[in-house]
C-alpha cells in the first residue's frame, strides 16, 4: 500500500538569457544527463524528470505553478548552473506549495587547470549563482534543503534519496485520513490535540468513528476468507498450542482474523491510511485487536493506540519514508527502566501492537490473557526487535505550535528469555545515556508514545519538521541538559518573534 512508482521529482536549473543561445544548449545539456542519472539511480526512490532551463521571471512563476498542479510532483530539486539574478525567483518561489532542494554543485568535479579559460568560468558559476539563489530563498524565509558538493559524490546522491523519501512523506500526509475507532483514552492529556490545527499543518484529516461503524463491517466477513487468513497465519508464525488446528482456543484466532480482515476492508473502503483503537471503546468486539493492528502495521497503516491520532499519523509517514529500506517502523512505548549503572537501558513494548517489521528471529503467534478492556484474551505476535542503531521519534501539540522530538538509540540483542512477557519487545540504550535523554525528553514535553525506527535518520525526520515548518528537538550523542533546556527557552521565544515576519 506504499508505492512511489507515480512520484516524480523535478529538476529545475537557473540561468538567464545573458550567456548566449551556445552556453544555454550546454546548460541543458549537462542538467538533462544529471537528472537522467539520478532517475535511474537505485538508491533514489522517485523518477527525477528534466525540466527545460528557466532563465526569466515568468518561466520560473509558470514551472513552480505547474509543480503545485501537478499531483504527481513530490517536490523540485533547483540547481543553479549559472548565475541566475534571484529578483527573478521571487514570484515564484512566493507561489510554490511543493517541497524543494538546492542542489549546490556544479556539472565538473575537477578544475581544468591546463584549459580553464573565461568561457569555461561563465559556464560553471555555480560557486557563486547557489550562493545568490541561497539568498534570496534566506532573505524569503524559505524552508528548504540545501546539499552541496559534486553530484556524482555517493555522500550528495545519499543526501538527496533521503530527501526525496522525506518528500514522499509529505506527499502521503498531505492527503492522508486516519481512522479514531472510538475515542481517546479517558483522562490522558498528550494523546489529544487539536485535530483542526493538525490538518492545517500536516494536511492530513482525522475522523472519528463509533466501533458499531468497524463492527458492520466485521460482521460480513465470511467463514471461507477467515479459513484463509488462518491459514496465512499457520504457515507465517510460530503457533502456540492453545491457537494451533487442535488447540483449545482456536475460535479466538480466528476471531482475531474477523476483526482484521473487518478493519483492513473499513480501511480500504474509506480510503484510510492510519488508525486508532482503545480498549476503552470495544462494544460489539470479540477482543482488542492484537495480531490485526501488528499485521496491518506491517503492510503499511499507521496505528497509534488509546486514541493517540498524532502518532498513528508519524507511523504512516515515517513507514512511507522508510519504504523499501532494510528495517521497520513500529509503534513504541517507553515501558520500563533498567537502571543498572553497568547496563542502563529502556524496555520499548505495548500491550499488543508492535509491529512485526522490527522483528529478529522467530515471531510467535499467541493468546494471552489481557487485565483491561474487559474482553476476551487477544491474539498476539510477540518477538524481539533486532539490534541496531535507531531513533524514537514523537510528535506533541504544544498549543501554539507542533514540536516533533527525536532520541537517537541504540537497540541491543535481548539475551534474558523473559517467559512470563506475553508481548513485543526491544531494548535499548538511549543516547547519549538514559538519564540525559530521559530528563530532556521530560522537560521537552515529548509523548509516551513513538514511532521507532531502525531506517529513518535523525536528518529525514528534521527535513520532514523543516519542511512541515515545525519544531524540531534532537537528543543525541551531543546532549547537553543545560543546553537542552536554554535551546527551549530559545524556541519559546522563536517562534512568538517569527510571528513578526
Amino acid at each position: 500500500m506504499i508505492n512511489f512508482k507515480n512520484g516524480e521529482v523535478w529538476f529545475l536549473t537557473g540561468s538567464q538569457h545573458l550567456y548566449g543561445s551556445e552556453t544555454l544548449a550546454q546548460v541543458a545539456r549537462n542538467s538533462q544527463e544529471i537528472a537522467d542519472a539520478y532517475s535511474v539511480n537505485k538508491s533514489i526512490p522517485n523518477k527525477v524528470i528534466f525540466k527545460p532551463t528557466v532563465k526569466s521571471a515568468d518561466e520560473i512563476h509558470k514551472i513552480c505553478k505547474a509543480a503545485n498542479n501537478d499531483d504527481n510532483c513530490i517536490g523540485i530539486i533547483v540547481w543553479m548552473h549559472t548565475f541566475s539574478p534571484a529578483k527573478m525567483w521571487i514570484a515564484g518561489l512566493n507561489s510554490l506549495q511543493k517541497p524543494f532542494l538546492h542542489l549546490h554543485t556544479q556539472f565538473n568535479r575537477d578544475i581544468p587547470w591546463n584549459s580553464i579559460d573565461m568561457d569555461f568560468m561563465n559556464l560553471n558559476q555555480s560557486a557563486h549563482g547557489g550562493r545568490e539563489f541561497g539568498f534570496i530563498a534566506s532573505r524569503m524565509r524559505l524552508k528548504r534543503k540545501v546539499v552541496a558538493g559534486h553530484w556524482k559524490d555517493e555522500k550528495v546522491i545519499q543526501k538527496v534519496a533521503n530527501w526525496c523519501r522525506v518528500a514522499n512523506g509529505v506527499s502521503d500526509s498531505r492527503r492522508m485520513k486516519v481512522a479514531r475507532f472510538g475515542d481517546n483514552m479517558r483522562q490522558v492529556a498528550v494523546t489529544e490535540g487539536n485535530k483542526v490545527s493538525a490538518q492545517i499543518k500536516f494536511g492530513y484529516e482525522v475522523n472519528g468513528y463509533g466501533i458499531g461503524d468497524l463492527v458492520k463491517y466485521i460482521d460480513t466477513i465470511s467463514d471461507k476468507q477467515i479459513d484463509i487468513l488462518v491459514e496465512e497465519y499457520d504457515d507465517t508464525y510460530y503457533m502456540s498450542s492453545k491457537i494451533k488446528a487442535d488447540g483449545s482456543m482456536r475460535n479466538s484466532l480466528r476471531d482475531a482474523a474477523k476483526i482484521e480482515l473487518g478493519m483492513s476492508a473499513f480501511l480500504e473502503d474509506g480510503s484510510y491510511t492510519a488508525f486508532t483503537d482503545t480498549f476503552e471503546n470495544l462494544h460489539g468486539m470479540s477482543q482488542l485487536p492484537g495480531i490485526a493492528t501488528q499485521r496491518l502495521m506491517a503492510s503499511g497503516y499507521g496505528f497509534g493506540g488509546e486514541g493517540d491520532w498524532k502518532t498513528a499519523a508519524l507511523v504512516r509517514t515515517m513507514k512511507v519514508m522508510g519504504s523499501g529500506l532494510e528495517g521497520g517502523n513500529s509503534f513504541m512505548e517507553d515501558y520500563t527502566y533498567h537502571f543498572d549503572p553497568k547496563y542502563t537501558t529502556c524496555l520499548g513494548s505495548h500491550m499488543l501492537e508492535i509491529c512485526p517489521t522490527i522483528a529478529k528471529g522467530t515471531v510467535s503467534c499467541e493468546i494471552h490473557p489481557l487485565g483491561i478492556g474487559g474482553k476476551d484474551d487477544p491474539v498476539r505476535l510477540t518477538f524481539n526487535g533486532g539490534k541496531g542503531k535507531a531513533l524514537n521519534a514523537s510528535i506533541v501539540d504544544m498549543g501554539n505550535r507542533f514540536r516533533m522530538l527525536v532520541n537517537k538509540v541504540q537497540a541491543i540483542e535481548i539475551k534474558d528469555d523473559m517467559p512470563k512477557l506475553p508481548v513485543a519487545r526491544v531494548l535499548w540504550e538511549a543516547k547519549p545515556d538514559l538519564q540525559t535523554a530521559a530528563a530532556a525528553w521530560i522537560y521537552g514535553g515529548g509523548a509516551h508514545h513513538t514511532c521507532y525506527s531502525q531506517n529513518i535518520s535523525a536528518e529525514s525526520l528534521e527535513d520532514y519538521a523543516e519542511i512541515m515548518d515545525i519544531e524540531f528537538l534532537l537528543i543525541d550523542e551531543k546532549t547537553d541538559l543545560y543546553r537542552f533546556k536554554q535551546e527551549l527557552r530559545w524556541n519559546d521565544a522563536a517562534y512568538i518573534l517569527n510571528k513578526s515576519f
